[in-house]
């Protein structure tokens, strides 16, 4: 899975901030590629109207969308959308922080 942050104008770098923070947290760094972008190509393909603009990608099932457009959501709000895109809930990993292997130890 991958995240692009799309960006033109200000706040940037809070969104990148806070995506990485939480990935941090949920244990998801290495399983979920973080890039930042101004792409035109993809602006257009997405229908981007405002920046930032926090896109998932999931190339195994050619899944491609905006999730959040001009905002920078809660660290509650990208916690729970991250958990709800890989199939978890809260208290779901079997280690404290989480082992971040998605098993069911």
């Amino acid at each position: 899975m991958k995240v692009h942050i799309f960006w033109e104008w200000d706040k940037k770098w809070e969104l990148l901030s806070a995506v990485k923070n939480v990935l941090e947290e949920l244990w998801l760094v290495d399983f979920i590629e973080v890039n930042e972008t101004s792409d035109e190509a993809l602006k257009t393909e997405l229908g981007i109207k405002e920046s930032p603009a926090l896109i998932i990608e999931e190339e195994a099932i050619d899944f491609k969308d905006v999730i959040f457009e001009w905002m920078v959501p809660e660290a509650d709000e990208l916690k729970s959308m991250f958990t709800s895109i890989i199939g978890g809930w809260e208290g779901w990993w079997c280690a404290p922080g989480g082992c971040g292997s998605w098993c069911s130890c």
